[in-house]
Formats: structure tokens, sequence, C-alpha cells
């Protein structure tokens, strides 16, 4: 399939539809959150980050989703395969979360009662703290995370929805440098930058009541260069262009179609934690997804409805670049999720 790469310009037109859809490498489409025709509590706007080595993760969460918005924080243990979230919530924020237009400036911070988190730009790089006074058996979690090296190429895609005045504007910036500390209660561990990384989800729109997405992501080293991947499809219009991006050394080789080849058990539901089988439409991807462990939530109120599945696990396989390279990936660690949503 050919893809529509954009240029630079005002991510929507005077209807509030996008102007242009398709994909780019950079954050080249203006955000104008007054520009949205649509009402102030479908309006959402979050930034997810998430940092691993091949031991911990920590993943970190500010979201404005107009009517309702929550801190979250999750500390993964990998050798353990165990995990904890804690997610304080608040109500209707409609936007005064304040979220900046860009990734590229401007910091978002939100205070409650018994915990804050802050995203930052520094002279340094991006800083990321976060507290939550009651996180595992009462104790409370703490970080202070600097982000550094970020890559010269990200994924960015704007994505249609059937409905008018629906869309999608999100940015993957993929295998940053990180380095700092996280803490739960008197537990403090340090994060060393020669095999610690980080990633950020960078998400603005207004979405439809009813999706399912998949979204796969890692990052790393193959012999010492720099390595990443973002996969995903699901939701949305996308004829003008995949989400399907691989890294090397900071630079983005566009790949077309995927599927996640989730295994299926005989009552027709998916085994998440069985081998997966990854692959492309053009035959440059093959990866087999070892899991790990499943970071599951689900929320069920009727109305509102989120049933997720975070998979954590390795990757074992190939990917052929954009000038035939072939990269082989070993046990690398990353994750592919399932998500499901009514919002």
């Amino acid at each position: 399939m050919e893809q529509h790469r954009f240029g630079p310009g005002e991510l929507l037109n005077a209807n509030g539809d996008l102007s242009e859809p398709g994909y780019a490498t950079a954050l080249l489409k203006r955000y104008d959150r007054s520009a949205i025709r649509a009402p102030r509590f479908r309006i959402k706007e979050w930034d997810y980050y998430l940092i691993t080595n091949d031991r911990f993760g920590v993943a970190l969460t500010i979201d404005d989703n107009g009517y309702m918005g929550l801190l979250s924080a999750s500390v993964l243990d990998f050798e353990a395969a165990s995990e904890t979230t804690v997610s304080p919530m608040f109500w209707f924020p409609m936007g005064k979360t304040g979220f900046p237009a860009s990734s590229a400036s401007g910091d978002v911070q939100k205070r409650m009662k018994h915990a804050s988190g802050s995203f930052a730009h520094t002279d340094e790089g991006r800083r990321l703290r976060f507290r939550i006074d009651s996180f595992r058996d009462g104790r409370p979690f703490a970080c202070d995370i600097l982000l550094t090296h970020e890559p010269k190429d990200s994924m960015v895609i704007a994505t249609p929805f059937e409905k008018k005045r629906r869309f999608y504007y999100n940015q993957k910036i993929i295998g940053m440098r990180a380095e700092g500390w996280f803490s739960v209660g008197e537990e403090r561990f340090e994060l060393d930058p020669s095999d610690t990384f980080g990633l950020l989800d960078w998400g603005r729109g207004v979405w439809t009541y009813r999706n399912t997405w998949y979204w796969s992501a890692a990052q790393g080293e193959i012999d010492g260069h720099t390595f990443g991947f973002n996969l995903g499809y699901g939701f949305g219009d996308t004829k003008a262009a995949s989400e399907n991006m691989f890294f090397y050394d900071g630079i983005a080789h566009k790949l077309d179609r995927v599927d996640f080849g989730i295994p299926i058990k005989p009552d027709g539901a998916d085994d998440l934690l069985s081998p997966w089988h990854f692959t492309d439409s053009e035959g440059r991807l093959d990866m087999i997804f070892a899991p790990i462990m499943d970071r599951a939530s689900k929320t069920d109120v009727k109305v509102i409805c989120s049933d997720q599945h975070q998979v954590f696990g390795r990757f074992t396989g190939t990917v052929r670049l954009d000038d035939g390279t072939c990269l082989h990936l070993n046990d690398c660690l990353g994750f592919a999720e399932k998500v499901f949503n009514k919002w």
C-alpha cells in the first residue's frame, strides 16, 4: 500500500476535520485545541512514558480525557513477573490540566492530595517526577528520571475516524536514554543510561465512543546500535498510512500493515500468554513474541468501560530495513497490548 507522508501546516481545517491524514517522522502539523469542533468532554490528551531495562519497567501517565483524568504509575519486575499499578483519578478537568500543544516544549503537571506528577523540559532533557503516597502495601512510590539522546526520527500519525470531527494525532518517540531513580518505600533503584531506555506516547484527539487498539513497542541495543519499533492497528481510518516503523540509530524505516498473530484458545478467547507471531504485509517483519506477564486491568461501569491487556515479553526474529539490511533480534524486551475502550 502506498502511504501518504504529510507536510507542515495546521492539523485541522475549519470544519474540525484533519487537513491531511497520513504519517511523518516529526511533529509537523500544528495542534490547536481551540480549532477542535467537539465538546470539551470528548477531547482526550495524554502523555505516557515507559522506561525499561532488562530487569525493571516504570510507566508514568498524565491524562486528561475531558470528563475524567488520571495520574498513573506502574512498576514492573520482569524477573519476578510482577507489577503494581496505582492510578488516582480526578473528575471533569475539561482541558484544565494544561497539556502543551507540542511534545517539543511546554510542561505538564498535576497535583492531588496524595499524588503528584510532572513532565518537564529542562536544559538536560525531559525530566519525569512522580509521587504517590500509597502505592504498594501502603508504601509510597517516587521517581526522578531524566531522558536524553532523543532520536532524530519519531513515529507521527494523523488518523481520522469514520465520524466527522473525530481524529487522533499521535507521536511515539522511542529509544531515549534514561537515568535517575525510582523508589517503593525504602527500596531505591538506580537507572543506568547504558542499558535503560525511555519512550513517549504523546496523544491528542477526539475519539469515537467504542474502540479496540493493538500497540506494540520495544527499545534497546543490537550490537551497539540503538533500535526500537512501533507497531499498531485496530482503530480509525488508516487508508492514508499505518503507524508501523522500525528505528535504527534514530532513523525511521517505514513498514506497511502488520498482524500481531495473537494465539487463540479452543473456546475462541485470546491466549495472551502463549507466543505471538508478528508478521507484515511485505515480508519484511517476522518475530516471535514470548510473553512474560500480562499487566491487565478492567473497569466496567456500563457507560464507560476499559479492558486493557499490556503484555510484556521478549521478541526474537528479523526485520528488513529500507535499504535491505536484515537485523536479527534475540530476546529483546518489549510489550504488545490489546485494549478495548468505551469512552
